[in-house]
């Protein structure tokens, strides 16, 4: 939304920034908290919680931020933030809390701690941005109806590919094309790599085994095309999606079923295309006189026609999903009803009964991308729910991992959120949906 640097430029005049706290100070957030802090014209970071304080100092260290205070209460951080002096937490409930506060950024990547401080942060009445597809993925439409009932906005961000294909489509959309496909670009999949595999390209690029794991073995895909599937009411034309090979994301015109691109439209990705990274949405026109003028610009004959954005930076592009948020109630991506996909969890290699399973990016699952009312039918673990679930009996290698294959642990706020979400969409959904999350 071009409009954002015209309001965001009016409220840096009058000296009333969007005010921003960020949750989570890992590689990912050390990038969001650079670019934020440089600063963004009408938006400041005002506070950051961690769990390891010293992290929190860093990441606004390392842009060149030293008047840091750690504090311990809600009227502290007001008192800082008030000041327009930076705070850092240990608990990021005070940050959910402080009423001067307008956005809270989540970048745990986790499903349990995410969904608490969603949930808080909802309930404060704040804005919430995910950089989270673990949680979003799993949990995203009950969040999102809680947040409509609270008035505000809960969205995944721009930067990140669900974002980027979503804000595309929307844009292709608001030009009078028909969106039938939207997706994202995708160099390697092997369902098989694990943390030991992932070793030594993560030390190199100072990641996270697990998290460089997650992008290999398609998990991270998964979830982010169910974001995506969510978004737009698009569903899966298969199992894990085609994924055909190309050279070229232009390509993608003539790789998928025009069937389901018409009966409904689809979430897939390209495998190995140029550019290699972005997102990219095919409209399609069967008008001939447009489809004429389409092709003197270079599109192609149609009908279908690919829009592809060639870079995907979420540290910088998150920006615009907050003033978006703040400025605009309006949310990036975000969930428009039930779930349309879900993430399956299923087995990296032959699992015995008594484990316990390990989570996303780990030696034990992946995850795969299925539509809703199959997931539902089968009774399917969500890949975001497997870490601590207790084998009840052996699962073969590249089997789904059913609910009534697992012991979960006690007491998760996720699982609860699962059943409330089941609860809150059972009259929109298949009747065995309300069975998955059983608990």
């Amino acid at each position: 939304m071009v409009i954002t640097d015209t309001v965001l430029a009016e409220r840096e005049k009058a000296g009333d920034p969007i005010r921003v706290a960020m949750v989570g100070a890992g590689v990912t957030g050390r990038m969001i908290a650079l670019q934020l802090l440089t600063p963004i014209v009408g938006m400041r970071l005002v506070a950051i919680a961690n769990r390891t304080l010293d992290r929190a100092a860093h990441a606004f260290n390392n842009a060149g931020v030293k008047d840091v205070k750690a504090v311990s209460t809600v009227q502290a951080l007001e008192d800082r933030v008030a000041e327009g002096r930076p705070a850092i937490v240990d608990d990021p409930t005070l940050v959910c809390a402080a009423t001067n506060i307008d956005v809270v950024v989540e970048v745990t990547g986790t499903i349990e701690f995410g969904a608490r401080v969603a949930v808080d942060a909802i309930r404060h009445r704040k804005h919430v941005v995910l950089v989270n597809a673990e949680l979003d993925s799993t949990i995203g439409p009950i969040l999102k109806f809680r947040a409509d009932r609270a008035g505000v906005i809960i969205t995944n961000t721009d930067g990140d590919e669900p974002g980027v294909a979503m804000t595309l489509l929307r844009y292709v959309k608001s030009v009078g094309l028909r969106p039938v496909a939207a997706g994202n670009l995708k160099g390697l999949i092997d369902r098989y790599r694990t943390p030991e595999t992932q070793r030594e390209f993560a030390a190199k690029y100072n990641q996270d085994a697990a998290k460089v794991t997650s992008f290999a073995d398609g998990t991270k895909l998964s979830m982010e095309a169910t974001i995506l599937a969510n978004a737009s009411g698009f569903s899966v034309g298969q199992r894990g999606m085609y994924g055909p090979k190309c050279a070229h994301v232009k390509e993608m015109v003539n790789l998928l079923p025009m069937d389901q691109l018409l009966g409904g439209g689809l979430i897939d990705y390209a495998l190995g295309a140029e550019p290699h990274t972005g997102a990219f949405v095919l409209a399609y026109e069967d008008h001939p006189k447009k489809r004429k003028e389409l092709a003197y610009y270079k599109m192609g004959e149609g009908p279908l026609y690919a829009f592809y954005t060639p870079y995907h930076l979420p540290h910088i592009q998150i920006a615009s999903t907050i003033a978006r948020a703040a400025l605009f109630n309006d949310a990036t991506v975000a969930p428009i009803g039930p779930p349309v996909c879900e993430v399956a969890a299923t087995a990296k290699r032959d699992l015995k009964a008594g484990e316990v399973l390990d989570g996303v990016g780990g030696f034990m699952t992946y995850g795969v991308i299925e539509n809703a009312p199959g997931f539902a039918e089968r009774n399917l673990l969500p890949m975001g729910m497997v870490e601590g679930c207790r084998l009840l009996r052996d699962v073969a290698k590249d089997d789904s991992i059913a609910y009534s294959d697992v012991e979960l642990p006690k007491g998760r706020l996720c699982d609860q959120l699962r059943t409330e979400q089941a609860d809150q969409f059972v009259s929109d959904s298949p009747a065995s949906f309300r069975t998955a999350v059983q608990i």
